[in-house]
């Protein structure tokens, strides 16, 4: 494989973004999200990430394979050093080592915007996941029993944390 690279998002990665974070939705394996996203909410996204909270984007030979953001966890300043994290990778790219680049970045950039703890929400069952996230150091902190529904049936959502300090 190609070299990866990695480096922040800008507006004209949206369209290959949006295409990663719904072939997301439609695997089912890292978000309780149902509905297709469009460009326009894409927009609204991104523009919701500005300051502390980054999008980062892993290109291999041009094309961009996986994306990792620092979201707002809690709006109540009592959580200001408390980030959310998502991350997609491409189907083609999963298991490839992009997620572990995607990771060692966005934790750089999470200490650097003063975040002391990164969270996640993931799936009990979403083994590939768990495994790269244990590998950079996230525990897990429980389970939420029927946090959600995906096709009509009650899931279960693994919530799982580091501390950056």
């Amino acid at each position: 494989m190609n070299e990866i690279n990695i480096r922040i998002a800008s507006f004209i990665d949206i369209e290959e973004i949006l295409l990663i974070y719904n072939e997301g939705i439609i695997d089912q394996i890292a978000t309780l999200e149902t509905t297709i996203k469009d460009k326009n909410y894409m927009l609204e996204w991104i523009n919701r990430h500005t300051g502390r909270y980054k999008v980062i984007v892993a290109e291999v030979a041009g094309e961009i394979v996986g994306w990792a953001s620092l979201n707002q966890y809690n709006s109540r300043s009592a959580y200001d050093g408390v980030a959310d994290l998502s991350v997609y990778i491409r189907r083609d790219y999963r298991g490839k080592g992009v997620g572990g680049k995607l990771l060692s970045h966005i934790e750089v950039i999470a200490k650097e915007n003063g975040f002391h703890k990164i969270v996640l929400f993931t799936f009990p069952f979403n083994r590939l996941g768990q495994g790269l996230y244990k590998k950079r150091g996230f525990r897990e902190v429980g389970i939420f029993k029927n946090q959600g529904m995906l096709d009509g049936q009650f899931v279960d959502v693994m919530a799982m944390e580091k501390l950056l300090i």
